[in-house]
């Protein structure tokens, strides 16, 4: 009678499966909870204990690592090591059906301690896997419900599986293993990183990703592409997706760069987003108030964008659209009723609902030819940063408020970066430009001539004064920026001229 051995975490179709191999001739040995959901269905098992004659050990971290059961699997279809098992009383194992521990579904809890997910580290259901994978010229290992029905085809029909369909199978499971693996040193490497130290960057990382699905196409139609998961969410960013079709590629970028932004804020604010760059972002005391301040920013930008919420969605909101093209709508919540109204009115609108801000705990990969590059996420000015004012005018209350909410914008707009606020709202933004003053040029152009007693904020220093002067002469009367030039006092002396406030806050905002 050919012996099989049950031991998984997820019960997915075990009591089908097992039925059917029972009535083929098959003997299930089976361990705690499997042994019990398959002995509640009427399946006839024998219990891994029985076979080692070892009960579990330590609250069951010990149950199937025992020669009895490992030898039964790793033997090889040898006279030598079949003659071995006998003079040692065990049998065979031919079939193994092992998934593991729910370790990457822990770790999704925010709240859940490194304690609580070491102990949903698996350790001997990978022996297991490993164990049968490595014997597969005799041993058929299964780690996906979804590959039974194939096995059972094969039994049915020839009595025993092929070779190829068993390599086939080992590969899955040593593929499994490693994903397993690799989810586990990421999220213990990230624990230990996300502790307040000054450590330095990681001697090795593990990632640990899988597919979660594929896309359409990645930036452009002739591009495959797919999106890995780190912690096994479907979704990007562990969102909700609540109405609309797949997101693409570009998509999960947009939204990507709409949540960082509009998480840096604590008031209620609108961040709409084209091609990863912010079109206009606007806090007010609402966020239906907020958006139509955002949308003046560039309107025609915007058509087509990625808007992002940090407050919940109403009817009001809804109404406030109006008619304007929206590809995406991420906020944390939706008011009773909208959602019904989203997807019957905006059909083509990815609507997702994503609870948790953007933290920026962690590092950021970046992909390179041949190389990762890393590093901390950018989450504002360091806590020993300090702000000064560095010409004779200092600037008015109304003034600050525009420059600090300029500088918390300019952080997320690409790199050379230029933002020109009036209170708690962008009136215009240049960015991704290789020329400063270009930047400059382009936000002031953006503002339509709303520059008057503007703000201006710099994502890096002026090299020269001439976006000073560009800037004076639109109407900003104010400026901060990180300084650091060799031509800081011509800037300075530049922006007294004109009767300008400037501060400079020491530290930079690259965002390429």
């Amino acid at each position: 009678m050919p012996r099989a051995l049950f031991s998984v975490s997820s019960k997915q179709g075990i009591v089908g499966f097992a039925k059917e191999l029972v009535g083929l001739g098959w003997e299930i040995v089976a361990s705690g909870g499997t042994g019990q959901t398959l002995s509640a269905a009427g399946i006839p098992i024998t219990k891994v204990e029985r076979v080692t004659g070892q009960g579990e050990m330590l609250g069951g971290r010990v149950k199937t690592l025992h020669p009895a059961i490992h030898s039964g699997i790793l033997a090889r279809d040898t006279t030598e090591d079949f003659d071995e098992l006998a003079a040692n009383g065990i049998a065979p194992i031919s079939l193994v059906v092992c998934n593991l521990y729910p370790f990457s579904e822990t770790i999704r809890d925010a709240d859940v301690s490194v304690e609580e997910a070491i102990e949903q580290i698996d350790i001997g259901g990978v022996t297991l896997l490993r164990a049968a994978a490595k014997n597969f010229s005799r041993v058929t290992v299964l780690c996906d419900p979804l590959d039974y029905s194939s096995v059972l085809v094969a039994l049915k029909a020839e009595g025993n599986t092929s070779l190829a369909q068993r390599r086939e199978l080992a590969v899955k499971a040593f593929a499994h293993s490693r994903d397993y693996d690799e989810t586990i040193h990421a999220y213990l490497c990230e624990s230990d990183l996300a502790e307040p130290s000054d450590s330095d960057v990681p001697e090795s990382i593990s990632i640990g990703v899988q597919r979660s699905h594929e896309l359409r196409y990645g930036e452009n139609p002739h591009q495959s592409a797919a999106y890995y998961s780190r912690s096994g969410e479907r979704m990007p960013l562990g969102a909700d997706q609540l109405a609309g079709r797949q997101l693409s590629y570009n998509n999960i970028l947009d939204v990507d760069a709409a949540w960082r932004a509009v998480s840096s804020f604590d008031e209620p604010t609108v961040v709409i987003v084209k091609h990863l760059n912010p079109t206009g972002i606007a806090s007010a005391d609402t966020v239906t108030e907020a958006f139509p301040l955002a949308l003046a920013s560039d309107s025609k930008s915007a058509f087509g964008g990625i808007i992002a919420a940090n407050r919940t969605v109403d009817e009001e909101f809804v109404a406030a659209l109006g008619s304007m093209f929206v590809e995406v709508i991420i906020a944390p919540s939706y008011a009773y009723r909208v959602v019904t109204q989203l997807r019957s009115g905006r059909k083509n609108c990815r609507i997702l609902q994503l609870s948790h801000p953007f933290s920026g705990s962690g590092y950021e990969f970046r992909s390179v030819m041949a190389g990762l590059l890393l590093q901390r996420s950018d989450i504002g000015d360091p806590p020993e940063a300090r702000m000064r004012t560095v010409t004779r005018r200092v600037p008015s209350d109304e003034e600050m408020e525009s420059l600090l909410f300029a500088w918390k914008v300019v952080q997320h707009v690409k790199s050379n970066a230029i933002v020109l606020a009036q209170g708690k709202r962008t009136v215009g933004i240049g960015g991704g430009l290789p020329s400063r003053v270009d930047a400059a040029e382009l936000a002031i152009k953006k503002a339509a001539g709303e520059t008057n007693n503007a703000a201006m904020a710099s994502d890096a220093f002026f090299p020269f004064p001439d976006s000073i002067e560009f800037a004076a002469r639109a109407g900003v009367r104010a400026v901060i920026q990180p300084g650091g030039s060799i031509r800081d006092a011509q800037v300075i002396e530049t922006a007294d001229h004109y009767d300008m406030a400037m501060i400079l806050t020491g530290t930079r905002h690259f965002r390429h």
